[in-house]
C-alpha cells in the first residue's frame, strides 16, 4: 500500500470529496483522523461497518480547535504525517452584481474565514509535527484557482488566495514540510454554501452538474468524487517526494475550452443602459 502506516488528518472529511480523500487514504494503509463541523456526519462516519478511523468535531475557523485536533492525531496515531485541507464552501457562482450590499462584507468574512482561514489554521498547528515527520501539507485548490466560471467573486477569490498559500508555505516550510495541492474541476457533492447568503441549506448537487456542465467540459462528464482522490494520493507518498508547491490541475480541461457563456455583461447594459 502507497501509503501504508501513514498518519494522516483531513479536513472536511466527513462528506464530499472530503470523504473520497479519507476512503481511499484508508485503502491505501493510511490511519486517519477525520475533522468536520457535523456531529451528525462524524457519527454516520463512525457507524460504517467498512472503515475505521477518528474523529473530531471541530471548526477549522478556531485557531485553538485546530491546534486541538492535531493535537488529539498525534495522541492517538503517535505522530502526524500529512495533514490534508479540504473543508470548505462554495457561493454559487453568485455575481458581484447580483449580491445584496449588506450581505456582501458578511460572506466575504465567511467565506474567507473558511476557505483560506482554515486552511492556515491547520497549517500553523500542524507544522511543529510535520517538520519532526518530514511530511506534507496538501490543500484542496479548484479550477477556479485559476479559470473565471468556477464560482462568483467570492469563491474565485478565495480559490486564487489558496494557490498564493500553498506557493509561500511551500517556500516558507522547505526543506521539513512539502505543501501541494490540488484542483478539482466541476464536482458533484454536498458543498454547501455561505450562511450570510441563505445558502446554507444549499448543496451543490442540487446544481445536476452531470447533466448540465458534463457535456461541455473536455473530457465530456463530471467526475465521480473518488476520481480526484487519487491526486491526494499521489502527493501524500514517495512518489511525489520531489513536489513542493505545486498544484495538481485536475480541472476536466476547462484550461483549454472553458465553461462559461460570452458576454456575461451584456445584462449589465440592459440593466444599467450606456452612455451615448
Amino acid at each position: 500500500m502507497r501509503l501504508a502506516e501513514q498518519k494522516v488528518l483531513v479536513t472536511g472529511g466527513a462528506s464530499g470529496l472530503g470523504l473520497a480523500i479519507v476512503e481511499r487514504f484508508v485503502k491505501e494503509g493510511a490511519r486517519v483522523l477525520v475533522v468536520d463541523r457535523s456531529e451528525e456526519r462524524l457519527t454516520a462516519l463512525q457507524q460504517r461497518s467498512d472503515i475505521d478511523v477518528e474523529v473530531v468535531n471541530a471548526d477549522v475557523r478556531s485557531t485553538k480547535q485546530m491546534q486541538d485536533a492535531v493535537d488529539q492525531a498525534v495522541e492517538r496515531f503517535g505522530g502526524l504525517d500529512c495533514a490534508v485541507g479540504n473543508a470548505g464552501i462554495w457561493d454559487y457562482s453568485k455575481k458581484l452584481d447580483d449580491t445584496e450590499p449588506e450581505h456582501l462584507e458578511d460572506a466575504f468574512d465567511e467565506l474567507f474565514r473558511v476557505n483560506v482561514l482554515g486552511y492556515i489554521t491547520l497549517a500553523k498547528a500542524a507544522i511543529p509535527s510535520l517538520v519532526r515527520s518530514r511530511g506534507c501539507m496538501i490543500f484542496t485548490a479548484s479550477n477556479a484557482g485559476y479559470d473565471a466560471g468556477g464560482g462568483g467573486v467570492l469563491y474565485t477569490a478565495s480559490k486564487h488566495a489558496v494557490v498564493g498559500l500553498i506557493k509561500q508555505l511551500a517556500h516558507e516550510l522547505a526543506p521539513g514540510v512539502r505543501v501541494n495541492g490540488v484542483a478539482p474541476g466541476p464536482i458533484d457533492t454536498q458543498l454547501s454554501g455561505p450562511a450570510a447568503m441563505s445558502m446554507e441549506d444549499r448543496h451543490i448537487a442540487e446544481l445536476n452538474l452531470p447533466e448540465k456542465v458534463g457535456p461541455t467540459l473536455a473530457i465530456g462528464r463530471v467526475p465521480e468524487t473518488r476520481e480526484y482522490a487519487g491526486a491526494f494520493v499521489h502527493l501524500a507518498s514517495a512518489d511525489s517526494s520531489p513536489s513542493t508547491g505545486t498544484v495538481v490541475n485536475a480541472d476536466c480541461g476547462i484550461g483549454v475550452r472553458g465553461m462559461t457563456r460570452a458576454a456575461l455583461g451584456q445584462k449589465l447594459v440592459e440593466k444599467y443602459g450606456v452612455a451615448g
